[in-house]
C-alpha cells in the first residue's frame, strides 16, 4: 500500500469531528520528498479545517511550497474527492497537470486518481496574477 495512504490514514485517526462524524485524513509528498499529513478539525460554530488544507498548512509552516502528490481517505469505501476550497488550495501549491491526486477507500484500495486539471478545469493560479 501506498506510503502516503498510510500517513493519511494514520491522520485520520486524529480528526476531531464531532459534529459531522466524517473523518478526513490527507497526507502530501513535496517535490524535495517530505512528507506531510493533515486531519479535519471542527469547531461548535461549524467551520472546519479540512484535511487538505491541514496538510497543506503543515507543509507551509516547515518551509516548503510545492506539492507532488496526495492522498485522501474518507471515512467510507466511496469516493470522498476534495472539495471545491481544498481544490483550489491544492492547485496553489503544485503543477496543475502533472501533480496526481489519490483517493482511497478506508481498506487501502485506490478508487479515484486526478490531477488538478482534471479537479478544477480553467483554474485560477498564482500565474494569472503574474505582472500585477
Amino acid at each position: 500500500m501506498s506510503d502516503l495512504y498510510q500517513a493519511a490514514l494514520a491522520a485520520q485517526k486524529n480528526a476531531y469531528c464531532p459534529y459531522s462524524k466524517h473523518p478526513v485524513g490527507a497526507a502530501l509528498r513535496t517535490v524535495s520528498g517530505k512528507v506531510f499529513a493533515g486531519c479535519n478539525v471542527e469547531t461548535a460554530h461549524y467551520i472546519a479545517i479540512h484535511a487538505e488544507a491541514s496538510a497543506i498548512a503543515a507543509m507551509i509552516t516547515a518551509g516548503e511550497r510545492e506539492v507532488a502528490e496526495i492522498a485522501i481517505v474518507g471515512p467510507y469505501d466511496g469516493l470522498c474527492s476534495p472539495c471545491g476550497d481544498c481544490r483550489q488550495r491544492i492547485r496553489e501549491f503544485c503543477d496543475k497537470m502533472t501533480v496526481k491526486v489519490s483517493v482511497y477507500a478506508q481498506d487501502g484500495k485506490l478508487l479515484k486518481t486526478y490531477t488538478i486539471d482534471e479537479l478544477l478545469p480553467d483554474s485560477f493560479g498564482p500565474e494569472n496574477l503574474a505582472g500585477l
